[in-house]
């Protein structure tokens, strides 16, 4: 197989279900011929499959060593921390999870200090993502989280709606914080050729109906548990894999991700943008929308912020004016 680079890609949390996913994924994509899991719990099992599956060209490692695992890497995917259960939200894992996550960080500043990009997934991946960032020591453009799941399960629903391929939808997607305080774009929405919009508050699709799904939208993650009996695994590891693929320099990254902001409206957080994916990192702009749409996302980023805040109370990071002590690139 011809490999888009030789190298190393660390999967951390490789011995759960989604680090499994993203192992098999990031091979079958073809993206690095270097491939080393690493877990606390032993990810020697996966390691073995992933031979067995076939992947003889590709020297795949597995450890449960931070020190040997993070040696020489240029690129992590990190879905090593407590998933959700039935009955909980991502912000019921804040504290046991950024705790992980700062612990991320300072590895990847000990360990491998010239890691190209890294891609945070375990929730609530805003915090998470942005507490790895402080602690690594990276810039802000080496660091992106999982946003792009929201969009997808916004364009599922629409789908489903009007029974067309997900192709059919374009021009809508979701931003700020992931999960349950993301908001909602459709305004620019296209179903099949039709403006959203302009079928929005017909008989083919009350304006109540349309509000549910957005509520339904935010709440897709509780969805998968309740039908699965476990948090979603399958949809994060590929989107995951494909925003380290655009950054190793191969296909385009379609979908928002999660960024660092720092510019007039929104600052000093991590939350989901309009993002552009190059070998360079991640960079962002803000998306345009409705007064509404724009207010929405506004009060995303106030949620985001009280939750950064309460991180500080807890002593998991330090006050937003001491960043720059910890890490100069912020």
């Amino acid at each position: 197989m011809k490999y888009l680079t030789d190298e190393k890609l660390v999967i951390v949390g490789a011995a759960g279900m989604i680090g499994s996913n993203m192992a098999q994924t990031a091979l079958m994509l073809g993206l690095t011929s270097n491939l080393c899991l690493y877990d606390v719990f032993s990810p020697e099992g996966v390691a073995e499959e992933m031979r067995q599956s076939g992947f003889d060209d590709a020297n795949i490692t597995a450890t449960t060593d931070v020190a040997e695992a993070f040696k020489d890497a240029k690129y992590i995917i990190s879905s090593g921390g407590a998933p959700r259960k039935d009955g909980m939200t991502r912000e019921d894992l804040l504290r046991g999870n950024c705790e992980i996550a700062a612990d991320l960080g300072r590895n990847i500043k000990q360990y491998c200090p010239d890691v190209k990009h890294v891609v945070i997934i375990f929730n609530p991946a805003d915090m998470t993502g942005l507490v790895t960032l402080i602690w690594s020591g990276l810039k802000p453009s080496q660091v992106s989280t999982l946003a792009g799941l929201d969009t997808t399960r916004l364009r599922t629903a629409l789908a489903h709606k009007f029974g067309v391929m997900q192709t059919e939808i374009s021009n809508c997607a979701t931003y700020g914080g992931h999960g349950e305080q993301m908001a909602v774009f459709g305004s620019s929405a296209v179903v099949a050729g039709r403006k959203l919009m302009d079928i929005v508050g017909t008989d083919e699709f009350p304006e109540e109906e349309w509000e549910q799904m957005q509520q339904d939208v935010t709440k897709g993650g509780s969805r998968i548990i309740k039908l699965r009996g476990r948090s979603s695994f399958q949809s994060p590891s590929i989107l995951s894999v494909q925003m380290i693929e655009a950054v190793m320099g191969g296909r385009p990254f379609p979908w928002p991700a999660g960024v660092y902001c720092n510019d007039k409206r929104f600052n000093h957080i991590v939350m989901g943008m309009d993002t552009t994916f190059t070998t360079e990192g991640v960079t962002y702009k803000i998306p345009e929308g409705t007064k509404d749409e724009m207010a929405r996302l506004h009060s995303s980023y106030i949620h985001l912020t009280a939750m950064r805040d309460e991180l500080v109370e807890m002593g998991v990071i330090p006050a937003v004016e001491n960043w720059h002590e910890v890490n100069p690139n912020l």
